[in-house]
């Protein structure tokens, strides 16, 4: 992408010379119209080079760039497929940081869907289809993040919530997200929603959903506060945020963000009906620790984020409801795993790529990946396994990782050499 870009932005002068990027901060104010499916919205990137270059590169969907400035100087800006290049006034030196504002428009989109009908908004994974962001997982920033709603609706957000700025027919809805975390991570939900509010185990709880009663909201998400207390005993990591949120929203296959989940109404009756379909409610609050505290570093290496959530998750329900839940689970996902031999589509859990997966890719990475854990359990015993999890666990939070830091864990907690188990499952050899 980053050649193809350069390309573009080749004439008359030199071609460009695209410099990687840390982002810092990203300060957004969004405006969406429910009833249109528009939105409108204004950023600022504070970012750093990470190298020589007078042209920089975000991921913005299908977003329309209406202008870019540094300062006072007006920025170029052309396009290649979901790419953006940036073009600098000058060429800037390794380690210079920049402020970049961005006004744009764009549409209704997977990343942020409005629901007109049920007069709901709420984002899910595509971050860069609402805001211009860098997508990789490694580089994490922290958010200002202003939604400009109608008045009356509730919403939720990544961040600290701050005091609502009130006009005649809007609330401006701010968070302030001051742990750095990775841009897919952000988000927000709003609609005409029923609020559970509530304190427990020194974590703010909150529990939102449009067509349900109080009571039903906290029957469907009462074992939260027990979820979050296991998952911060077995990672040695306490839950990292002042309040954690979930929704339920129109339609989702279930969205863990920074502090806070969401899951669909439809699941949500689920759940009502039987307490023991609470496994995706688990698997978005191991979240905050696998996948949000400890991230892949790339895309390739996804099988970290999922396939130990899955598993983590689980491990829950054993918790919760014994052993019998958590071997029907297991035989489960073995016979996934088998059929994903048999049909030819097996893969190593760390991909040579992961630019269109399909299904049978995810169940690589969710499916194998949860199986693998628990055949490392198994391998391990209980004592080595649960120290080697909390060892990777707590020396990684807050950065990005690969399957080598997670073998290596394994190793020092078991005094093993599982090179053999890692490259038969993983694909590596460390």
């Amino acid at each position: 992408m980053a050649l193809a870009a350069a390309m573009l932005l080749a004439g008359a002068t030199a071609p460009a010379q695209v410099a990687p990027v840390d982002v810092q901060h990203y300060r957004v104010r969004l405006q969406p119209d429910i009833v249109a499916g528009t939105l409108r919205g204004e950023e600022d990137v504070r970012l750093c080079l990470l190298g020589d270059g007078d042209t920089v590169l975000l991921d913005a969907g299908a977003l329309v760039i209406e202008r870019a400035t540094l300062g006072k100087q007006s920025l170029t800006t052309s396009r290649d497929g979901k790419t953006l290049a940036i073009t600098l006034p000058r060429m800037y030196r390794t380690s210079a940081c920049l402020t970049l504002n961005l006004r744009y428009n764009g549409k209704s989109s997977y990343g942020l869907q409005m629901h007109p009908e049920h007069r709901q908004a709420y984002t899910i994974f595509s971050t860069s289809q609402w805001m211009p962001t860098n997508d990789a997982p490694a580089d994490r920033a922290t958010l200002d993040l202003d939604v400009v709603l109608p008045r009356g609706l509730q919403a939720i957000g990544t961040g600290v919530a701050q005091p609502l700025r009130h006009a005649e027919e809007s609330a401006t809805h701010r968070w302030r997200l001051r742990q750095p975390m990775p841009s897919y991570l952000y988000g927000f939900a709003a609609g005409p929603f029923a609020r559970v509010q509530f304190d427990a185990n020194g974590i703010h709880h909150e529990w939102l959903g449009d067509g349900f009663d109080d009571a039903q909201l906290r029957h469907i998400f009462a074992d939260t506060p027990a979820m979050l207390a296991f998952f911060a005993d077995k990672a040695g990591v306490a839950y990292p945020h002042r309040t954690y949120s979930q929704a339920l929203v129109a339609d989702t296959v279930g969205q863990e963000l920074a502090g806070m989940a969401l899951v669909s109404e439809v699941y949500g009756r689920e759940v009502l009906d039987d307490e023991t379909r609470q496994g995706l409610i688990a698997h978005e609050a191991a979240h905050q620790w696998w996948g949000n505290g400890v991230t892949n570093l790339d895309w390739r290496q996804f099988w970290l984020n999922e396939g130990i959530t899955t598993f983590m998750a689980a491990a829950w329900m054993q918790h919760r409801f014994g052993d019998a839940t958590y071997d029907a689970q297991v035989e489960r996902w073995r016979v996934r795993v088998e059929k994903l031999r048999a049909d030819g589509k097996d893969k190593p859990l760390v991909f040579p790529d992961w630019n269109k997966p399909g299904s049978d890719d995810r169940a690589v990475v969710y499916t194998k990946g949860a199986y693998a854990m628990h055949l490392l359990r198994v391998q391990l015993g209980e004592d080595a396994f649960w120290r080697g999890l909390r060892d990777y666990t707590r020396t990684h939070f807050g950065k990005s990782v690969t399957t080598a830091d997670l073998q290596a864990a394994m190793e020092r907690s078991s005094g093993r050499d599982l090179s053999a188990f890692f490259r038969e499952w993983a694909g590596i050899n460390r």
